[in-house]
């Protein structure tokens, strides 16, 4: 089955030799995709070449089966919240949010139909200096939805917000753009993976201008397809020779293994405890091994002490 929203093959290149794809993706409609990957793999400039901000070399964007390759930015009908909002400070709250309605006869009752969804109603005669920073991100985002668009992009929207905030807001976010129309197509940019997994269905990780792996968050966490995929998506520890055979590998390859898949043993791969860092509920304990290789071990607080010597088992490893 095609996917509502479909990436085919897209590509731009730059003459010093950076190039981004081809890249293929089938979105379904209503479905919240991420793209993660690191700083300069290419994620922004996928979300203009959608936007239709930049110019594809090569390839084919489309909609509901409807070619918008060419089709200038105003007429893709997509809508856009950019990572520093690009909010207009000389206009209030409503007029901002109205700003791409144009002639709208019911321009009024759209601008306070996209505040209410989100749970910003009343607010259209406010200042943007008035409202703190989550405030103007749920301003950003009711622009973006009042001309009811097909797809909705998302460059790094909680970037600007403290932690405490953002974690709070990428769970609103995700309500909002699910109750908008019956849940709109999305597709978000992030260099984050617990903000990938919060707001995503499916995540898309992006390497040098490369699409690695597609799936949804625990298929990307479980199984990596590759080194890449599974030391960028969660925290992971890399073994390789007598420390990987140590932990159960039959061969010459890697094992790749989460913190919270290794345990204190009374046998097994040996090490010293270097550094314990304490999160609550458990604790992050740095073993170096005899090899002089570092990795964690995540249990509970008291599992271990600084300069004990211990053995490590995993309960689960990933053979790459």
């Amino acid at each position: 089955m095609s996917g509502f929203l479909q990436i085919q093959a897209i590509e731009k290149g730059w003459g010093h030799g950076v190039t981004i794809g081809p890249v293929s993706l089938d979105i379904a409609r209503g479905e919240i995709l991420a793209l993660l990957g690191p700083s300069g793999s290419g994620k922004t400039t996928m979300l203009r070449l959608l936007a239709g901000f930049e110019t594809a070399d090569g390839g084919r964007i489309a909609v509901a089966s409807e070619d918008v390759t060419s089709v200038p930015p105003a007429q893709r009908r997509f809508g856009m919240v950019f990572q520093h909002y690009a909010l207009f400070p000389h206009l209030d709250v409503g007029e901002n949010v109205g700003f791409g309605l144009h002639n709208s006869p019911d321009k009024g009752a759209k601008i306070a139909a996209a505040l209410a969804l989100v749970d910003l109603a009343g607010y259209e005669r406010r200042k943007v200096h008035e409202l703190s920073g989550g405030q103007q991100q749920r301003v950003a985002l009711a622009r973006a939805l009042a001309p009811e668009p097909r797809v909705l992009l998302l460059d790094e929207p909680l970037s600007n917000l403290d932690p405490a905030l953002r974690e709070r807001t990428r769970h609103e976010l995700r309500e909002v753009i699910k109750r908008a129309g019956g849940g709109i197509t999305t597709v978000f940019v992030t260099h984050e993976q617990e903000e990938a997994f919060d707001l995503g269905d499916r995540i898309a990780v992006l390497n040098h201008g490369r699409l690695e792996q597609t799936g949804a968050p625990d298929e990307l966490y479980e199984h990596p397809v590759n080194l890449f995929v599974a030391t960028f998506v969660g925290r992971a520890n890399v073994f390789r020779g007598t420390a990987a055979r140590a932990l159960g590998a039959n061969g010459p390859g890697v094992l790749v293994v989460r913190p919270e898949r290794l345990r204190f043993a009374a046998a097994g791969l040996p090490g010293v405890v270097r550094e314990r860092r304490y999160i609550g509920a458990a604790a992050f304990f740095v073993v170096e091994g005899d090899d002089h290789e570092r990795f964690e071990v995540l249990a509970e607080p008291d599992a271990a002490k600084l300069g004990e010597r211990v053995y490590v088992e995993a309960t689960r490893v990933i053979a790459l």
